[in-house]
């Protein structure tokens, strides 16, 4: 008896690797979730930047909370959109990463 005849019977076949670039999927925000999320992205971007381009101000306290809260929404809809996006949905599971 063959070596390869004893294996080919209680192994299990590999599985296809994943065509997806980067295992990008829309598949968990279809419909107007995308657009959405994508607007929620763009928008913080442009606050961010629009923040960036004040040089001088007098009393800046109101301005450094408002970089910081451009930029943690900025993170945030990065981080929710990559999340929604790639495998890590499925990695994770759908109750983790709504725990999260």
């Amino acid at each position: 008896m063959e070596n390869g005849a004893v294996y080919n019977d209680t192994t299990e076949p590999q599985a296809k690797p994943s065509r997806r670039p980067f295992g990008c999927t829309l598949r968990h925000l279809r419909g107007w979730r995308l657009p959405i999320a994508a607007l929620q992205v763009g928008l913080s971007l442009v606050a961010l930047i629009c923040e960036e381009i004040v040089e001088d101000c007098i009393k800046c306290g109101g301005l450094y909370f408002f970089e910081f809260t451009s930029c943690s929404a900025l993170l945030l809809s990065l981080l929710i959109l990559c999340v929604y996006c790639t495998d890590v949905y499925e990695t994770f599971g759908e109750d983790k990463v709504q725990t999260v």
